[in-house]
């Protein structure tokens, strides 16, 4: 890390209850997106740890040369500590954070439950990752920032303003991995799905629905854009969140 941490985008934890909750942001984002539900996870009793992944929320640079296993390692070290201090752990991920969420579930079948916003799960396919690598091998490093899809005025993300392009082609290397896999999550899943995304085309909701193997509750989203945690629908997505974790370990 060369940069400092962005205000407001540090990591996040909470002591509290044998329940843990895990909270991953989301691609050149950082905990600002998530810190709502974090807190609202804290303020509800449960344990919680809410990592800041390598290379974000920093500057750009950093992000450089990072990948999706730096990523997943760095989810798996924060679910690794946060469990051993509880007896059940919850995951709860945003986008790229929701793909982590699900690399997890896959690879910790112990995983409680898990929860996901928007996640990022369907492979957008080889013709993508080419038009990607022809960006880098032109050249460019970075490319338009992603981040702050928001619905409601005023709100800002705090994400990164680029996107690093070789971390894009490995997040969408990663996300193939995770897709493949999806039917080794059996634990219980709580989806939200915005209608409208303009950063994950919204048919991943109906993609993880009909691959992973256990039992999904799918709420769809009609106010929010992408970083919905962030938007109109954050007081909705943090009480039901609530409700389902209470549900899975009462």
């Amino acid at each position: 890390m060369s940069a400092p941490i962005i205000p407001g985008c540090e990591p996040f934890s909470a002591v509290g209850s044998t329940i843990g909750v895990l909270v991953l942001h989301g691609f050149t984002g950082n905990p600002f997106s998530m810190r709502g539900i974090a807190e609202r996870m804290a303020n509800a009793g449960f344990s919680v740890e809410q990592p800041l992944l390598p290379g974000h929320g920093t500057s750009v640079e950093d992000m450089l040369p990072t990948r999706f296993p730096d990523w997943a390692t760095g989810a798996e070290e924060a679910y690794l500590s946060l469990a051993a201090r509880t007896e059940k752990v919850v995951v709860v991920g945003l986008s790229m954070g929701g793909t982590l969420t699900c690399w997890l579930a896959e690879h910790h079948p112990e995983i409680a439950g898990i929860v996901l916003v928007n996640p990022f799960v369907e492979y957008p396919g080889d013709q993508f990752v080419a038009d990607i690598q022809g960006l880098l091998d032109a050249g460019m490093e970075t490319i338009d920032a992603i981040g702050s899809d928001i619905a409601k005025e005023g709100v800002e993300e705090r994400s990164y303003p680029a996107t690093p392009v070789a971390a894009l082609i490995s997040l969408a290397q990663g996300v193939k991995e995770v897709s493949e896999s999806l039917r080794k999550i059996s634990c219980p899943v709580l989806l939200f799905s915005s209608e409208q995304d303009h950063v994950v085309p919204p048919s991943n909701g109906p993609f993880l629905v009909d691959a992973v193997s256990g039992p999904v509750e799918r709420i769809v989203l009609e106010k929010s854009f992408h970083v919905a945690t962030l938007d109109f629908d954050a007081p909705l997505i943090e009480e039901e969140a609530v409700a389902f974790i209470e549900r899975l370990t009462s």
